[in-house]
């Protein structure tokens, strides 16, 4: 299977944030926050990894924290150091494949990957490479905060077609995404195919192909197993509620390095 090789590329890293202007990043960060704080180890320095246009990371850093934000998106990247720019931000923004960690700043107190994005890198080999790229740039005590898309929600109810737009005063942009699912390889590929048209008659028009993961509770906790992490919680999204059902399409998983690695 063929992985993207990065996804909102150029005008589309543009449009990211118009795209989800409703998501409560604010809330959300709040929620990682109250989790570093009820199981971390007090350290106060982060690595994030697919940081997309920074929200999470600038918001994290209002609760005290030293980010280093990351993510292979050259694009994306660039919006976010504008925002960083704009709200004096000190977020270190680097450019870096999760499947090849590697940061001189390490070791980090935490690192954390959300919005789904660990499902990007696909296949089983490049996970546990995820993962035990994230090990070593840990502290013996350290924690991994991620979200991933919940098995039994995306074979559940997944829409095969969605459609929304954006009214603007000079011009309406229509999304249209188009799903697939791959049962064997436990993937879906969302085609998106967005058209921008102005009110003086000009449009622009652009389409990409993302590739994500969906995963079972318990394939994800193998996969910490096997990359010395022991899962502490599993939230249902960015809540307390720890009953996972088909429900539930979000699933964020809160794991410590491994007690008996840690004293190696």
């Amino acid at each position: 299977m063929l992985i993207p090789q990065s996804s909102y590329v150029g005008h589309h890293a543009e449009l990211y944030d118009l795209f989800y202007a409703d998501k409560p990043y604010e809330d959300e960060a709040s929620f990682i926050h109250l989790c570093i704080q009820a199981y971390g180890n007090g350290g106060k320095k982060v690595l994030e990894l697919a940081c997309g246009t920074g929200n999470h990371a600038i918001l994290l850093e209002k609760c005290g924290y030293e980010i280093t934000a990351t993510d292979y998106s050259v694009d994306m990247l660039n919006q976010a150091k504008k925002k960083a720019a704009i709200s004096k931000s000190k977020v270190q923004f680097n450019i870096q494949d999760m499947r090849e960690l590697s940061h001189p700043d390490s070791p980090y107190d935490v690192a954390i990957c959300l919005f789904d994005s660990i499902g990007y890198v696909v296949t089983n080999e490049n996970i546990l490479k995820v993962l035990q790229g994230v090990r070593r740039q840990l502290k013996s005590d350290g924690l991994f905060i991620f979200e991933f898309w919940n098995a039994g929600a995306m074979l559940k109810g997944y829409d095969p077609v969605r459609v929304r737009r954006w009214q603007m005063p000079d011009r309406e942009i229509i999304r249209i995404s188009e799903t697939s699912v791959d049962h064997t390889s436990q993937t879906c590929t969302v085609s998106y195919s967005v058209l921008e048209m102005m009110t003086n008659g000009q449009y622009v028009k652009l389409n990409e192909s993302q590739i994500n993961r969906f995963f079972l509770i318990q394939e994800m906790a193998q996969f910490l197993k096997n990359s010395d992490f022991v899962p502490l919680k599993w939230f249902a999204g960015f809540t307390d509620i720890e009953q996972i059902d088909s429900s539930v399409w979000h699933i964020l998983c809160v794991a410590l390095i491994s007690n008996e690695v840690s004293t190696k």
